[in-house]
Parts: C-alpha cells; sequence; structure tokens
C-alpha cells in the first residue's frame, strides 16, 4: 500500500504552470517536478516564468546571497 496517494484529477481552484508544456493547468496534471504552483487563480499562473525571473534576478542581486570571496574566485589575480 502506498504511504501517500497520487492524485490523479485536478482540484477547482487550483492552478499550476506546466514547465515541459509551457501551459496552464487547473489541478495538478503533470508530475511535480515540472510545475509550478498551486496559484490561486488562471492569471497567476501564467505569470509564473516572469515571477520566476524577478526573484531569481533579486537573488543575484543580494549581497547577503553570496560571500565576499565569490567576486574573487577564479579571476586568478597575483596581487590577492
Amino acid at each position: 500500500m502506498a504511504l501517500f496517494k497520487r492524485r490523479t484529477t485536478g482540484k477547482a481552484g487550483e492552478w499550476f504552470y506546466c514547465l515541459e508544456h509551457k501551459t496552464v493547468e487547473e489541478g495538478p496534471q503533470c508530475p511535480a517536478q515540472n510545475r509550478f504552483g498551486p496559484y490561486g487563480s488562471r492569471e497567476e499562473a501564467q505569470h509564473a516564468m516572469d515571477r520566476a525571473a524577478e526573484r531569481n534576478l533579486e537573488w543575484e542581486n543580494d549581497p547577503k546571497w553570496h560571500d565576499k570571496g565569490d567576486k574573487d574566485a577564479g579571476r586568478g589575480d597575483a596581487d590577492a
């Protein structure tokens, strides 16, 4: 007996963005590793990739995210 049941049908009101098919789906239709969500509306799910890009940019520019030594790593400066 499986510990967790796999839902085969979607749940009304949950929206997902499928990374494989690049489509919005109501309820989980594709495997979890291929989707973002759940979102509260179809419109939120449609903008999932935009939101992901915004978050990536925020993380790349967050000074707390990078160690101080990362900037000079791999440059090969003899002065350091």
